[in-house]
């Protein structure tokens, strides 16, 4: 059974930093057939992609909004993928979500979602 498990949210201050992970079990993150992702969800607004790391090339991608201040990675030893968020703002206010995408299977696998705030 495909389990992935945030952490790492809380309430932040503008301009501070956090570090979610994702701790898989199930499902090796090395798995050449993955690309894992972190999405977001505000309230009121539909979900949307922050960042992702496609196996096996480790090739990364960013929405726009984030780009050089997020930075996503994934350690295998520690089946887990990380998602470093720096000079945040209130507008990176949302519920962030793992994903991990099995391109063999077709399948779609998502964490239960961690919590950030940004506000003073």
């Amino acid at each position: 059974q495909v389990q992935l498990v945030e952490s790492g949210g809380g309430l932040v201050q503008p301009g501070g930093s956090l570090r979610l992970s994702c701790v898989a079990s199930g499902l090796p993150i090395s798995s050449v057939y993955l690309s894992w992702s972190w999405y977001r969800q505000a309230p009121g607004k539909e979900r949307e992609l922050v960042a992702r790391i496609r196996n096996p090339s480790g090739s990364t991608m960013y929405a726009d909004s984030v780009k050089g201040r997020f930075t996503i990675s994934r350690d295998n030893a520690k089946n887990t993928v990380y998602l470093q968020m720096n000079s945040l703002k209130p507008e990176d206010t949302a519920v962030y979500y793992c994903n991990a995408l099995d391109r063999a299977r077709v399948t779609n696998y998502w964490g239960q979602g961690t919590q950030v705030t940004v506000s003073s």
